[in-house]
């Protein structure tokens, strides 16, 4: 192999920097340098400290975790957008009537969009974001400095003309960037979800240790759930450089802290009948032993939980010592003296659940276990590690060629749709609000409606995901399908159909699509000196020329803070097209020429609030008229013109 010259003397810094980066990986950083480029350096401060045997003293030690651009991140976070919504009907199914969302464009901006309307709605949020292996992280290039040397251009445009990049392993930034997407979106996110909401995310080891340190600084450390490893690919990665790996990672964390079984999951009817085999009136339930089975525990570490139970011979108990009664303590047969699972309290409290049995002539003492808890539904903690078949990918992608008709990859690697299944049991009620913002191939949609059917439940869900090109040397572009985008709104309708056909009209299987957007409005604030003849006459309406009255409802019912899945129904009001939202939630009319009778019908209906073009009411005395209408009629209704 013929190696190309370098023409150019070698760099004795970055030299030195790989030797010390062997011998002392852990002072190895990032930093900004003079030009704002982000590059690896060396933390002098702890370099200074591997190489002394006294302490160094260091004024700015704390725990934390930190990377150039995370205060640009927190800012960015908080600063407000201008980007709006535009439905697109043609894309959407029951649009009208359906209560799911899909939303093309950059997730942190659809975030952004949605804060005032989903504010504290959300009981689930699960994303399955890029594990920046160097080759599936996507983002905009909105850095001032130049990358060009190390980063690997697309080619491609957002709807911005914004360049996208991939965030390559050769990038200098490459932890960097990839903390401070996501830092900046789950800071939006958790303000989206409920007291009471859970965030769910995929991950790999590549991330792994940096995302949990996020999670615990947006969520906080003590909100962590779980940390799941997930066997999703049994046969293991041949491409790996040492192990080949296997299985990737699930972490849940909650707004706040939950009540113990607040994440169970239902039991399945075979499983109660094969573990539950006995039967009282309170139900079926099986026989645990109320000593605890693990030796470190015992009298002389849990003396509170070292007491007698006293039986007699048809096996009756009692926490009392009497007459014809023997007493049993949680010993063991060698002697070890341990202890019981309950304390004196609990046990007399659920005396009517202890049972005495006699086992090689000598009594235990065992508890009811029944399988329906104090709600009177079944349920069961899950396991820290899931290895069922019906979870691995191999299984997602099944699902995903079958529904699709093909034998080709046109979507690489989706979710198991039990997977999700499951993590939603864990995360949500029957009506709980399911958010995904790393869509992909909208697995998470496909089992919100599955789950639905199976349980009658009415879950909603809102899909966010970039409409990212595909390879046009892909199968999926060969397919027809541009996009990601396309691919997942393709896997909603073909599920849902699928669905109906089994369960008809049983489930919601239609959704609304939006594509995000600039705003409705013109930009109006322009200096005086910026303004032209022509600008001027331009203005008269502040309503751009391409906006439809779908268009201005839309941001219209965004920018008050109701929700883009209540029901719209449109009706034709004396020649003028009237929007109704939710029964009387909003009542829009955004026609030119209004015919002033519709305002008493309008009226009649009391709506919590009305909107109108300003442009609609060309004499002072229609709008007059108006409100003194409104006053008479429906005094309570917020009246508003954009």
């Amino acid at each position: 192999m013929i190696e190309k010259l370098k023409m150019q003397t070698p760099n004795i810094t970055e030299q030195n920097m790989e030797q010390i980066a062997k011998l002392f990986p852990n002072v190895m950083t990032e930093t900004q340098d003079e030009q704002g480029n982000i590059t690896k350096a060396i933390d002098f401060d702890l370099l200074k400290q591997s190489l002394s045997t006294v302490l160094v003293d260091d004024a700015d030690e704390r725990y934390r975790l930190d990377w150039p651009g995370k205060k640009a991140a927190l800012l960015k976070a908080n600063t407000p957008t201008t980007k709006t919504l535009r439905p697109c009907r043609e894309d959407s199914v029951n649009f009208d009537s359906t209560e799911n969302v899909y939303i093309e464009g950059d997730n942190f901006e659809v975030l952004k969009i949605l804060q005032e309307s989903y504010l504290g709605k959300i009981k689930m949020i699960y994303i399955d974001p890029p594990y920046n292996t160097g080759k599936d992280f996507i983002y905009k290039d909105n850095f001032t400095a130049k990358k060009a040397d190390y980063e690997e251009e697309l080619g491609t445009t957002d709807e911005d003309d914004n360049k996208l990049f991939k965030n390559t392993d050769t990038n200098g930034r490459f932890h960097s960037d990839w903390l401070s997407m996501m830092y900046e979106r789950l800071i939006v996110a958790r303000d989206l979800l409920k007291y009471d909401g859970v965030i769910f995310i995929s991950i790999d080891e590549n991330e792994l240790v940096n995302i949990r340190k996020l999670l615990d600084e947006v969520f906080d450390e003590n909100n962590l759930l779980f940390q799941v490893t997930l066997l999703c690919n049994p046969k293991g990665r041949s491409q790996d450089k040492y192990v080949a790996n296997c299985h990737e990672y699930l972490l849940g964390y909650s707004k706040q802290e939950l009540n113990k079984g607040d994440i169970n999951i239902p039991k399945g009817t075979e499983e109660i009948h094969k573990n539950y085999k006995l039967l009282d009136k309170r139900g079926r339930y099986r026989e645990l032993e109320l000593r605890n089975t693990h030796r470190e525990f015992g009298k002389h570490n849990r003396k509170n939980l070292y007491y007698p139970f006293y039986v007699d011979e048809s096996g009756s108990v009692s926490l009392t010592q009497t007459s014809g009664y023997i007493a049993v303590y949680p010993n063991w047969e060698d002697g070890f003296e341990g202890c019981w699972t309950w304390g004196v309290e609990k046990s007399n409290q659920q005396l009517d659940e202890i049972v005495a049995k006699q086992v090689k002539g000598k009594w235990k003492i065992y508890r009811k276990n029944y399988a329906e808890g104090e709600t009177g539904e079944a349920t069961k903690q899950v396991k820290s590690i899931w290895t069922e078949k019906q979870f691995y990918t191999e299984k997602g992608q099944s699902v995903f060629n079958e529904l699709f008709d093909t034998k080709d990859k046109l979507f690489q690697s989706p979710k198991s749709l039990n997977m999700l299944a499951q993590l939603l049991q864990m995360g949500t009620t029957k009506n709980s609000l399911v958010l995904d913002f790393f869509s992909g191939s909208s697995t998470t949609a496909h089992a919100v409606m599955q789950l639905n059917t199976e349980d009658n439940g009415n879950r909603k869900f809102i899909m966010v995901q970039l409409p990212e090109a595909t390879d046009e040397t892909s199968e999926a572009y060969k397919a027809g399908y541009k996009t990601i985008a396309e691919i997942g709104k393709e896997r909603i309708r073909r599920a849902g159909n699928k669905i109906d056909e089994e369960n008809k009209d049983k489930t919601d299987i239609g959704f609304r699509v939006y594509k995000t957007d600039s705003s409705n409005m013109k930009e109006v604030y322009y200096h005086p000196e910026q303004l032209s003849q022509d600008d001027l006459f331009s203005l008269e309406s502040n309503i751009k020329e391409d906006r439809e009255p779908d268009d201005l409802l839309t941001q219209v019912i965004l920018d008050l803070g109701l929700e883009l899945n209540l029901p719209i129904e449109q009706k034709d009001m004396y020649g003028n097209k009237v929007f109704i939202v939710q029964t009387n939630a909003l009542v829009a009319c955004f026609d030119d020429d209004i015919n002033v009778k519709i305002i008493d019908d309008i009226a009649t209906l009391k709506p919590f609030k009305v909107v109108f073009k300003d442009a609609s009411f060309a004499a002072s005395k229609d709008r007059i008229n108006l409100e003194e209408r409104f006053k008479r009629l429906s005094p309570e209704t917020l009246i508003t013109v954009i």
